[in-house]
């Protein structure tokens, strides 16, 4: 398993009946998380005097209840800053496990000794795109939400990175990189953090295990001649780790040759020294 163990302002502290306990810098949460699927005593005292608690609803969805915690707050990681708020869907606008992955796109980047091209698809807020233009890099992200976008170019001013590192676009990204084959673009990097489900802008339905093969055969095509690597990330349960080296293996593989790894991500729990999983990474690199 690959774990991000390099986190000074974020720490899963402890896990038990379907929830765990976070401290996002100063601010503990408790969030519903459906791997904790144990029931272990509750030792720590945080979890009574957490700032806020997102409560699920058994017909789906759920709703924060908040103590003391304000609208918004930052953290870092190493020299990126990061904008936090609770959100729809217990999230927060950060994904911390993602951290192992940027380390490795980031030892790619600056190892590379050349200019480097990123394209970031599926975005979110920025973490993956502000790791790599920390590593020197010119990222393209792509991400279909505009507040999501927004929100990325927060976390970029916020990082105190160079506009020139960026370019920010909202758009639906299958249809983004059917534009970008057609204009002859490349990459030498590609990451991409596809949904489960979703729906573009005209109504196309995207679910992950039909359409994320295909989407990968399509992106290949916007690899350079010297491509330094590609990353797909799966939360979905039914894309098991092996399943992502197999896509890598029959796509990317054949036509550059390198390595791929596929892996459970995960972040380390401070109460029982354990690894609470968080979905699975596939990476290929030369």
């Amino acid at each position: 398993m690959w774990v991000a163990d390099n986190w000074k302002d974020y720490e899963v502290i402890d896990t038990s009946e379907g929830e765990k306990l976070e401290r996002w810098g100063k601010y503990l949460l408790v969030r519903p998380d459906p791997q904790v699927i144990w029931n272990t005593p509750k030792h720590n005292k945080g979890w009574n005097k957490c700032n806020a608690h997102y409560h699920r609803s058994a017909k789906g969805g759920g709703n924060w209840e908040f103590f003391d915690l304000p609208e918004e707050w930052s953290i870092n990681y190493g020299k990126l800053r990061f904008n936090l708020k609770p959100f729809s869907f217990k999230h927060t606008g950060l994904f911390p496990e993602q951290a192992v992955n940027w380390d490795w796109m980031r030892d790619k980047i600056h190892n590379a000794n050349r200019p480097i091209k990123v394209l970031n698809l599926f975005a979110y807020t920025g973490g993956a795109t502000l790791a790599c233009a920390e590593a020197g890099a010119h990222v393209t992200h792509v991400d279909a939400s505009k507040g999501m976008v927004a929100w990325g170019k927060e976390n970029a001013a916020l990082s105190k990175l160079p506009e020139d590192h960026f370019r920010w676009l909202v758009d639906d990204c299958t249809k983004f990189v059917e534009r970008e084959i057609r204009r002859g673009n490349h990459y030498d990097g590609i990451l991409m953090d596809p949904p489960s489900y979703g729906r573009g802008p005209k109504g196309e339905i995207w679910k992950i295990e039909e359409s994320v093969y295909p989407f990968i055969q399509l992106a290949s095509k916007l690899l350079s001649d010297k491509p330094l690597f590609f990353l797909v990330n799966s939360y979905t349960t039914g894309l098991q780790p092996a399943v992502l080296n197999y896509m890598l293996s029959t796509v990317i593989k054949p036509k550059f040759g390198g390595k791929v790894e596929a892996q459970e991500i995960g972040l380390p729990v401070s109460e029982s020294g354990l690894v609470l999983p968080c979905g699975a990474s596939g990476r290929w690199s030369l």
